[in-house]
């Protein structure tokens, strides 16, 4: 496929639309800081959560799936399907807390919720280590997944297809901070959800639609690998799915470990939009309506192109390639175009948030906090756009030079394993203080990287997956590093632990000890029993939607119809719940 005129009239209204919403709101982000990185705390659910929702649509991830489902079929997905409780936990649990709190960013919390000096440096220290490393890491992993696409599309090397994939996004990043971000990524969901859906139809068109994909399969495959491929749970102690494997992706890993958009306790981009939302309310259904796009409505366009490589480009050795090499092979003039586009939408929605979001936790929490105090506002927007374009800069080299996407992943997740309780409990438990995070991010990044580089998994268990073994460990170790350390340092102040509460209004009985010696402090609105029942249906609904429409998409309409009956069922006693824990009474 050679671009065409058309293509190109096509990408160049995309890039021009973009720079103008970036321009459009430059004035209104250069006012103050809270207007760069929060939006004024102005945003209704349905932006803010769409805002979410295509920041985790990466321009990486349509790539990784197509990875998992010609390797593994469709429950290769597992790796990811499996964080939806924890998801929803923030929906529920977290989300109104966070608006609550009012802070500019996540990282602000620690002088919130803790105090003294412990706090001050885990502030700084977080805010380098999630917003310079962390981020550079997330970005690499994306930018890499574009210098592919382009490379590819376009027949060009891996230089330009760096310089082609940052250059306008930056620009807009720059100029007009999360406002932009936010309208921009609504505009880019929409862009790329069309191509995402318009090259499924094209795939299975060429293929004869599902009939002819479950026949190719079967000639191609034979009876045994088709039902694998087609199943949607995994066949629990097969080789690429060991019991092992599953038990840490659906009982350990979804609450033990730290990742972007997924964070135990909620936090990073996703806290930003919570943040941003207008009240408590906009802040609960925009992570609603987050994890529902997310996980049940966005997989199947990208899975579908996964099936029909499998018959399309059989014997891939990069499999993960397979979705461009799709898209170039079967799209005309004009759809290659918007392909294109949607490819860059999915791009520069991700880049732009993880910019935006570090260079708020590199200026908010240790430029201002602890080098340039007493600046103006203007200064620190000045310099919050300088810090964005260094940030690309730092993020364009790293995923220049990486090479696996998928092992950019396990990294992130194993250099934060065992910290996710952490996270969860200081919401709700008064006696965890500063250095329980302190000591839980430090032993966690000692321990996994110590077995990786160590190479301990191979050695002592070569018959068990390396990222199991990696997980395990060190979520075993941080875990009894943390809560050793917890009870071997001093609790937070009366005063500190009483701010806090009067601040946050967290419930449940791990405060009941502050409340009794402090006492005249705010009742708790939230009704954890009910937001435990919300949790569960929840989590329900997220796999009876996801399941349901790819029953349907199959054309198995009786499971379909059972399962999305089930759906309907689980949301309205969803919504009941949420009603009646926004209009209850303190608790």
């Amino acid at each position: 496929m050679k671009m065409q005129l058309i293509d190109w009239v096509l990408i160049g209204v995309y890039f021009i639309f973009s720079l103008l919403i970036g321009l459009y709101y430059s004035r209104r982000a250069g006012k103050s800081t809270s207007e760069y990185f929060t939006s004024g705390r102005n945003l209704p659910w349905w932006l803010a959560g769409t805002s979410m929702v295509a920041t985790t649509f990466a321009a990486d991830t349509p790539l990784v799936v197509n990875q998992f489902v010609y390797e593994h079929g469709i429950a290769g997905n597992w790796i990811w399907w499996c964080a939806v409780m924890n998801g929803m936990l923030t929906v529920f649990f977290f989300a109104r807390l966070w608006r609550r709190v009012e802070v500019m960013t996540d990282q602000e919390l620690a002088e919130v919720r803790y105090g003294g000096r412990p706090a001050a440096f885990l502030r700084g220290f977080r805010a380098l280590y999630l917003g310079v490393i962390a981020n550079c890491i997330i970005m690499g992993w994306v930018i890499n997944a574009g210098i592919s696409i382009v490379g590819i599309s376009l027949n060009v090397n891996r230089w330009w297809a760096m310089v082609i994939c940052l250059s306008t996004t930056v620009l807009y990043s720059v100029l007009s901070g999360l406002w932009g971000v936010i309208v921009t990524d609504f505009f880019q969901f929409i862009v790329a959800m069309g191509g995402s859906i318009m090259l499924a139809l094209f795939a299975l068109d060429k293929v004869g639609w599902i009939e002819g994909l479950k026949t190719q399969m079967l000639a191609n495959y034979g009876a045994e690998r088709t039902e694998e491929i087609f199943r949607f749970s995994p066949e629990i102690g097969s080789v690429w799915m060991p019991v092992s494997l599953f038990l840490v992706y659906i009982g350990v890993q979804w609450w033990a470990s730290w990742y972007p958009g997924a964070e135990p306790g909620g936090g990073g981009y996703i806290a930003q939009r919570i943040l941003a939302s207008k009240d408590e309310k906009n802040s609960l259904f925009a992570t609603l309506w987050f994890n529902l796009a997310h996980y049940a409505l966005r997989p199947w366009p990208w899975i579908i192109v996964g099936l029909c490589s499998l018959v399309l480009l059989p014997g891939l050795d990069k499999p993960q390639e397979g979705y461009v090499k799709l898209m170039v092979e079967l799209l005309p003039s004009g759809f290659f175009g918007l392909m294109l586009a949607a490819f860059a939408a999915a791009f520069m929605s991700t880049i732009s948030t993880h910019l935006n979001w570090g260079s708020s936790y590199i200026i908010n929490d240790f430029y201002r906090r602890f080098l340039k105090k007493d600046a103006d506002e203007k200064h620190y927007v000045l310099v919050s756009r300088l810090c964005t374009l260094l940030l690309m800069v730092a993020g364009g080299l790293v995923g220049y030079a990486m090479n696996s996407i998928r092992s950019g992943w396990e990294l992130l997740l194993t250099i934060g394993a065992g910290t996710g309780l952490v996270y969860i409990l200081r919401w709700y438990w008064w006696r965890i203080n500063a250095w329980s995070e302190i000591s839980a991010m430090s032993a966690a990044l000692v321990v996994s990287l110590g077995l990786r580089f160590s190479g301990f998994a191979a050695k002592f268990f070569p018959d068990s997956p390396g990222y199991v073994v990696e997980m395990l460990i060190t979520v075993g170790i941080t875990t009894a590093v943390w809560v050793i350390v917890t009870y071997l340092t001093k609790a937070e102040s009366p005063e500190t632990l009483a701010g806090f509460v009067r601040r946050a209004q967290p419930g449940g009985a791990g405060w009941k000890k502050v409340r009794e010696q402090t006492g005249n402090l705010p009742a708790s609105p939230d009704h954890l029993k009910i937001n435990f029942l919300a949790w569960i249906l929840g989590s329900t609904l997220i796999y009876t939607t996801l399941f349901g429409i790819g029953k349907l998409i199959l054309k198995e309409f009786t499971w379909a119809g059972v399962l999305l009956g089930l759906s309907a069922v689980f949301a309205g006693g969803i919504y009941f719940l949420i009603v009646k824990s926004l209009a209850g009474k303190p608790v």
